[in-house]
This record gives C-alpha cells, structure tokens and sequence, in this order.
C-alpha cells in the first residue's frame, strides 16, 4: 500500500500554496509539522479533493494510479477528519454517525456495528443520543474523528484532530491512532508537537508550501546535535540573545531562570555564548522544530 505525491503543486492568485512538494507514505503515522499558512490543509484538501488539482501541476497516487483516476474507488480508502467543525446541530451523536455511514454506502448493519464501537472509543457513548449543537468544541472534534473511522479507511487523514481536548483526552485519543496504524497510512497534520512526539513514524516538516525536512522522530533529533543550549538569565538578557539565536522556553528552577537557546538553521558554525550548556541528551521535537521552521 503506497499513497504518492509527485511534483503537486497549487497556486491561489498570487500564492503558492503548495510548490513543487513531494512526498511518499506507506502503511504508518506520518506527522506533518508547520506553522499556519504551511500548506498542510491545501496538501490534505488536494488528496481529499476539495480542491481541486490545477492543471499539470503534479500527481497524486495511490498504489500507481492517480487517484483522480480511481474515483469512488480511492474515496472509500479515505476517512477525512476536517480541522473546521461542522455538523447539523439537531442531529445527536448517533444520528450524524448514521447519517455519514449512509453517505459512505457501509451496509446498514456493520454501519450499527461499528457506530456501536466507535461511540466507545471516543467516550460518547454515555451522550451519543444528546444532540450535537450542545456539545463543547471537545465533543464535537471526538465525533469528527469517530466519522472519520467510520468503514475501516486505508488512508486516514486528520486535520488538528486534537483541538480543544483536554490532556486525558489527547492522551487517549493519541493511544487509539497508535493502535490501529498497523495497516493504514496515517497523515496527522497540526502545528502541537507534543501531539505526536511519541507516536509519530516519521516527521515531515513544511513551510511556505514546500517540504523543509523529513525523518523518524530519532533522526530529526540527531540532527541537532550541538544546536541546542540553555542559559541561566533573567529577562532583561533575553533580547541579548534574541540577536542571534532562536529562544525557546523560558522555566523557572531552584536557581533561577532557565533560558533554552537554539540555532539558526544555516549558522550552525555560530558558537554558543561561554555561560551557554550545550545540550545533547534533552533535545525534543519542539527543539527541531524551532530549528528548522523557528526563525
């Protein structure tokens, strides 16, 4: 099972919101990492289709077959959980899973099944009768995703899946896509690190329409080594080293306060300050991310 993005790319008026990007998944977790305006959603619409490709700007396929091609046959590999929610508000939580099986063409008894199971999964089953227009912005990302799953997709494509959650919630939501990404490819677009530092096959970090970086969580961290560092400040230094370095978080300890400080992506020869500690073990994914889209 392979999906392929070949040379896509997509312009609006003057914008290029997708340039020359290529990319290719198989089964896994694959985070797409980027600031807003990166061109994660235009990249996830062109796949899903709700926009449309321009004209011989690229290739988008699925085990070789562009997937304009394959039609219906390629939608019913896709469940899609979009960031902006929209739902009809009368509909309770059951009827809107109903309704969207239908729209899928699941047989009527799997889709009872599987709407069964789902309501469970995303801790709805309690409310699945309520109706949706009274859920909190929470609830209502749990039963995106729950459609989402609906008819056992392939390709299962999630837009910011875990806004407005709170932190049991994101942790069990993050478990879920973990285990059920053995057979599918998994494309998990969002701009919060920690949302999937640790489930993340691979890492793919986007700017400005174009592929930065790409590798395993592993990989994207050893690629820093000697970029990062702290430094014991307070905040009247902070602008000091705001002149040639990317600062990060700024915690307070025992002996005061604690400065993290990283490079430049292309000053790496650029030496840190003396009282600057080089880190090595402590280097994170928001540490690469700050490197490669920080600056």
């Amino acid at each position: 099972m392979k999906l392929e993005i070949d040379h896509v790319t997509k312009v609006f008026g003057t914008v290029r919101a997708l340039d020359d990007f290529c990319a290719d998944f198989e089964p896994g977790i694959y985070a797409i990492l980027g600031p807003n305006g990166a061109g994660k959603s235009t990249l996830i619409n062109l796949i899903t289709d709700n926009v449309k490709r321009d004209k011989n700007s690229g290739q988008i396929r699925y085990e070789g077959i562009d997937i304009l091609q394959m039609g219906k046959r390629f939608w019913r590999l896709v469940g899609y959980m979009p960031q902006q929610q929209g739902f009809y508000d009368q509909f309770s939580a059951r009827a809107f899973l109903k309704y969207m099986a239908e729209m899928k063409e699941i047989p009527s008894k799997e889709a009872g099944r599987q709407i069964e199971e789902l309501l469970k999964v995303v801790n709805l089953y309690e409310v699945q009768h309520r109706k949706v227009g009274g859920f909190s912005g929470g609830m209502k990302q749990r039963v995106l995703l729950a459609q989402a799953l609906l008819g056992a997709p392939k390709i299962l494509i999630l837009d910011e899946p875990t806004a407005g959650l709170d932190p049991k919630e994101r942790i069990r939501i993050r478990n879920f896509i973990a285990d059920i990404a053995k057979d599918k490819i998994i494309l998990f677009a969002t701009h919060v690190v920690s949302d999937i530092e640790c489930i993340a096959n691979e890492v793919l970090l986007m700017n400005k329409g174009q592929l930065i970086q790409r590798g395993t969580p592993l990989e994207l961290i050893e690629s820093l080594d000697g970029k990062v560092g702290e430094v014991d400040c307070g905040y009247q230094d902070i602008p000091g080293y705001q002149k040639h370095f990317i600062t990060g978080n700024l915690s307070q300890k025992r002996e005061g306060m604690t400065l993290r400080l990283v490079k430049r992506s292309g000053e790496d020869d650029t030496p840190f300050p003396h009282r600057v500690r080089n880190i090595r073990s402590g280097i994170n994914l928001e540490d690469v991310y700050m490197y490669y889209l920080g600056q």
